[in-house]
């Protein structure tokens, strides 16, 4: 991954981040990594604990952020969900897996979209 990408990557995770913060959740962990791969934010939204992907796109050539989301993705975030259970010892109420879009504007604030529970 080139420097720029990690750093569009790094700031939309950041963006991400503060906009969860202020819907009212909780960051447990931002980066997690372990050798199997990395969740960008674990969170606590009530009695549940939220994997959240971040993506970033600074325009529309590629389609949609949360189109980059494939069924392997989703596979491997599940699978990274429950080591890190399994790791912190946690046992929520209720799991939920959210995609956040991050896109930058030319001017002003970047527009973020939550989709919450987005498999």
């Amino acid at each position: 991954m080139t420097t720029e990408r990690q750093a569009v990557g790094a700031y939309g995770e950041r963006v991400a981040a503060q906009h969860l913060r202020e819907q009212g959740l909780v960051v447990l962990h931002q980066n997690w990594r372990c050798p199997d791969g990395e969740i960008d934010l674990v969170l606590r939204d009530g009695d549940e604990v939220v994997f959240c992907e971040v993506k970033t796109r600074r325009g529309g050539g590629f389609g949609a952020p949360a189109e980059a989301v494939t069924q392997r993705k989703v596979h491997k975030l599940r699978a990274l969900a429950n080591r890190w259970l399994d790791e912190t010892g946690i046992h929520p109420r209720g799991l939920r897996f959210d995609v956040v879009e991050v896109l930058p504007q030319r001017r002003g604030a970047p527009k973020v979209v939550h989709i919450r529970a987005a498999f």
